[in-house]
């Protein structure tokens, strides 16, 4: 009878205040389904709890890791899906670990990135994949994709102007152009609008993609140019295509319309669905909010919008956020500052797959700028903001089916 109890018993770990490392939670809970084990997440329970099996591996994990951690009994745990069942909550079931890839380049400027930061400290494994990957079809053995912060119209992150006489710019140039030219490319923007269909082919065959920063914009404007020339002179020496912005075929993108370039070799935006100078206007003591979404019927950004408060603080980027009228229909907005312009956060569906954009660098750095040292995420175990990067990698491994108390 004691050895059935223990079988019987699950670990809770609590996502509210209560929680000691918010952060590596979702690590403990990777860990479980990299087990082949099931693991529950108990949406909007105690800011979005896990339900674990109660196993002394689990536990020993949980404590290396640094997770609260509580055992309860199958009584309580019926308590707890009876509380689930009465309010705006839910059950889901996550079933396999999901194979996480990350677009880097094998040499990367003087930047990080805050999805791998988050990677990392959690102890989630991934593989980094770069052009020459997804050219070979190497995205098939992947569940979900981050873009890291990549400048898919070849602009090599509109850093001519401030930085093209540096050596980390210079490098990284040659390597691009290097990459295009084994690729069979002329131009590395052709090369980075061929990657740019791969990744969404990639999404509409049933893949997970997740965005932040200039990843989410540079990527629709690839797909909207497709095969016309939009990098100014300076970059690859020959002119832009006449007549750019009439060219642009909105009905590729994936979540952005109506969009206008911006051309200027000397202004450090790619188009106007930024709002960046509006945000810094704003300062640092502005805040986006959460929106809350039933839980039982809107399983899907319930899961993306988990977290421990529904108020986080404003962070830059090159592209800090998008602006609401040049959103396709289709597209959930799920983090906003109200009365604004800005969504900072939005969803949407393509085919059989979704993607997530999230704006700006660091949730933990709000201006973060070329140079800077990385966030080290020990100080940040409770970020709310990080928690929105790592409610995506776990989004592949959830059954959207409600499952039955």
């Amino acid at each position: 009878m004691w050895i059935t109890l223990l079988i019987l018993s699950r670990l809770l770990i609590p996502m509210d205040n209560a929680q000691s490392d918010h952060l590596k939670a979702y690590g403990l809970t990777y860990y479980v389904l990299k087990s082949g084990l099931d693991a529950e997440w108990l949406l909007n329970y105690r800011g979005g709890s896990f339900l674990l099996p109660d196993l002394p591996s689990i536990r020993k994990k949980a404590s290396l890791m640094g997770v609260t951690y509580k055992p309860v009994s199958e009584t309580a745990v019926q308590d707890i899906f009876a509380v689930v069942e009465k309010h705006n909550m839910e059950r889901v079931l996550l079933e396999k670990a999901p194979k996480i890839a990350v677009y880097i380049p094998p040499k990367e400027g003087p930047w990080d990135d805050a999805v791998t930061l988050a990677l990392d400290y959690a102890e989630i494994p991934y593989d980094q994949i770069w052009d020459e990957d997804i050219v070979k079809g190497k995205l098939d053995n992947y569940d979900w994709l981050h873009l890291h912060h990549e400048d898919f119209t070849g602009q090599y992150g509109k850093f001519y102007f401030a930085y093209h006489n540096r050596d980390w710019y210079k490098k990284m140039v040659r390597m691009n152009q290097k990459m295009a030219k084994k690729l069979g490319f002329k131009k590395v923007w052709q090369l980075k609008h061929y990657v740019a269909e791969k990744i969404k082919n990639f999404v509409g065959n049933g893949g997970f993609l997740f965005a932040m920063c200039s990843a989410p914009i540079t990527l629709d404007i690839a797909l909207a140019a497709g095969n016309t020339d939009i990098v100014p002179p300076q970059i690859d020496g020959d002119g832009i295509t006449p007549n750019s912005q009439e060219k642009l075929n909105f009905n590729n993108t994936l979540a952005f319309t109506n969009f206008h370039l911006i051309e200027s070799i000397f202004i450090y935006e790619h188009s106007d669905v930024d709002v960046t100078r509006e945000a810094a206007k704003r300062g640092k003591n502005a805040h986006f909010t959460l929106r809350k979404f039933d839980a039982k019927r809107d399983v899907i950004p319930s899961i993306l919008v988990q977290d421990h408060t529904d108020r986080i603080k404003e962070f830059l980027g090159q592209d800090t956020g998008f602006r609401r009228d040049k959103l396709k229909k289709n597209i959930v907005i799920l983090g906003e500052i109200p009365g604004t312009e800005e969504t900072k956060y939005i969803f949407g569906e393509y085919g059989k797959g979704t993607f997530s954009f999230l704006g700006g660098h660091d949730p933990e750095d709000y201006t973060h700028f070329v140079g800077d040292p990385p966030t080290n995420l020990s100080l940040h175990k409770h970020s709310p903001g990080y928690r929105l990067i790592l409610n995506n990698i776990l989004f592949p491994a959830a059954r959207k089916k409600r499952l039955k108390t």
